[in-house]
């Protein structure tokens, strides 16, 4: 099932922004009309990669907020259900778990949403998509991991197409709202693919803030490469 154009969003990742720069660069993205600003939180336990905490949220979602976006964090680290609270407090408004790394993952998705957050749920490349599955009544938004978590930059693993498929089939047999995120490896080159599958929301790092272009013009082209697939259902 297609989804309509004015339901894609773009989420610019900040992992791959100039951090020299990054409240500008976000600023161009959201000028450009950036619905979410993607944050990776990792913890070099989960993944073999440490990156921004709490206080980067806390600085930047004012102005994601001014702006009337979402600040969308990942959180790629061990036993998320202990963070949760800081993160909601530094103006996370989604909050996404790895179903590997929690102890409870129905809990915490809850604990989340007891936050006011949205929860958000996701799996590594090579997780069976079962292990999901039961988690989706309690999940805002489930994330495709098209790329190994822990690194920007890596090239999209083109299995990720049938997993969006599946999911979004989950998600309309259930009445769904939740939103089909994907993530790793996303440009104009793959955006329609990704959409004609179903995901709603396409994270770009690389492809947005070390385009060869100004970051407002890519962030305009990955939409429009995106809204080429999407059609009305």
């Amino acid at each position: 099932m297609r989804v309509m154009p004015s339901t894609i969003k773009i989420a610019p990742s900040i992992l791959a922004a100039d951090f020299l720069h990054l409240g500008d660069q976000v600023a161009q993205a959201l000028e450009a009309g950036a619905e979410y600003i993607h944050m990776d939180v990792m913890d070099g336990q989960f993944v073999p990669n440490i990156s921004v905490g709490p206080v980067v949220v806390e600085a930047l979602a004012p102005m994601v907020h001014k702006a009337g976006a979402v600040v969308d964090v990942h959180l790629m680290i061990e036993e998320p259900e202990r963070f949760v609270p800081q993160f909601a407090l530094a103006g996370a408004d989604i909050i996404t778990i790895q179903v590997e790394a929690s102890k409870d993952v129905f809990g915490t998705l809850k604990m989340i949403r007891t936050h006011k957050a949205r929860s958000g749920l996701t799996l590594r490349p090579r997780t069976p998509l079962l292990s999901i599955q039961a988690g989706l009544p309690y999940a805002d938004q489930i994330l495709v991991m098209s790329v190994e978590p822990g690194f920007g930059g890596q090239k999209f693993l083109p299995e990720a197409v049938a997993r969006i498929k599946r999911i979004r089939e989950w998600l309309t047999a259930a009445n769904s709202m939740a939103e089909l995120e994907v993530d790793g490896g996303i440009s104009t080159a793959n955006a329609a693919t990704l959409v004609e599958a179903g995901a709603s929301v396409l994270v770009a790092g690389v492809s947005i803030f070390r385009a060869a272009v100004p970051i407002g013009d890519a962030v305009r082209a990955l939409r429009a490469a995106a809204l080429s697939a999407a059609v009305p259902s």
